[in-house]
């Protein structure tokens, strides 16, 4: 090999050096941002490799080891990209797997036109992409719904909610609430638990980390009581925000919307483009996503290589 790839767990002293290479080239997906690098990185073994202007994701499941997509600069994509492959051949001794790969990387390799790899669209993982001043406002006929539900919930609780920035001193109030989804989540079958335990504990651990790792949140409160948050972060090269995190309590009509149309509003008054990531392929997430009328998605490939 040209080069001794050492990878390691990320650190959150290594997040804002990350922000800036992940900000390198043109990407609309969720994994434009480091922060699903972090919320994630327990359950995917996610390990990293950092140069000064590139950054290599290692990651394993139930199938083995996989990457993403090489952060660099387009320019520098198919030296990072052969790097990767090298590694995967004579280190990891198996053929390279790449998932979620965005479509500017494809286009800039050419894939579609080399025989050496197979490219499947992840139909089901595409990030849903939404005007974020349409979200803001939730004006005209296609917004009526939602609309009307943020209204009854402001009229309901009229006194009672409000909307609050969030940071590291707030770390009790998400605990408590994300033992409550957990349960909830658990006794309805779901997701696994330890999916939903990673989650829990990733979420936690970056509010402990938030003076290192760049991200917002914010939370609906009604009588004191955290009821919803969402957690999200901003791809300024796109002049996008890319939500990461959206959860409320089911038991309360409109939550979802307000967290949803409060959250753009003061955490994101300056983004032109929403990134709500995928459906996961589950019917009832696909149908609350396409209710709030994308404007396009941010497609997303799996790339094999068929031999070593």
């Amino acid at each position: 090999m040209e080069k001794n790839l050492d990878f390691h767990k990320p650190t959150f002293e290594e997040a804002a050096k990350l922000s800036e290479i992940y900000a390198l080239r043109d990407n609309k997906t969720c994994d434009s941002t480091v922060l699903d690098t972090y919320i994630w990185k327990e359950l995917y073994n996610t390990e990293v490799y950092i140069e000064d202007e590139a950054a290599l994701i290692l990651m394993r499941d139930d199938k083995g080891y996989f990457a993403a997509m090489p952060y660099c600069r387009s320019e520098e994509l198919p030296r990072y990209f052969e790097m990767l492959r090298n590694y995967f051949n004579e280190e990891l001794k198996t053929p390279l797997r790449i998932d979620l790969a965005d479509e500017d990387a494809l286009n800039v390799l050419d894939f579609m036109n080399n025989p050496e790899f197979t490219v499947e669209e992840e139909f089901d993982l595409k990030d849903y992409l939404y005007d974020a001043e349409e979200l803001r406002s939730l004006a005209g006929k296609k917004f009526q719904k939602k609309r009307n539900l943020v209204n009854k919930f402001m009229k309901e609780y009229d006194g009672r909610w409000e909307y609050k920035t969030m940071c590291c001193v707030d770390e009790y109030f998400l605990e408590e609430f994300m033992k409550k989804w957990v349960d909830i989540r658990l006794s309805e079958g779901a997701e696994s638990r330890e999916t939903l335990i990673s989650e829990k504990d990733g979420l936690i651990d970056i509010l402990r980390n938030c003076d290192k790792v760049t991200f917002r949140i914010g939370g609906v409160f009604i009588d004191e009581v955290l009821e919803a948050f969402s957690i999200g972060s901003y791809n300024s090269r796109e002049k996008m925000a890319v939500i990461s995190v959206e959860k409320g309590n089911p038991e309360i009509p409109g939550i979802y919307q307000m967290i949803n149309q409060q959250f753009l509003l003061n955490a994101f008054e300056d983004a032109e483009l929403v990134n709500r990531e995928d459906d996961m392929g589950l019917e009832g997430l696909r149908q609350a996503k396409e209710s709030y009328n994308p404007v396009g998605f941010a497609r997303k490939y799996r790339v094999c290589e068929k031999n070593i």
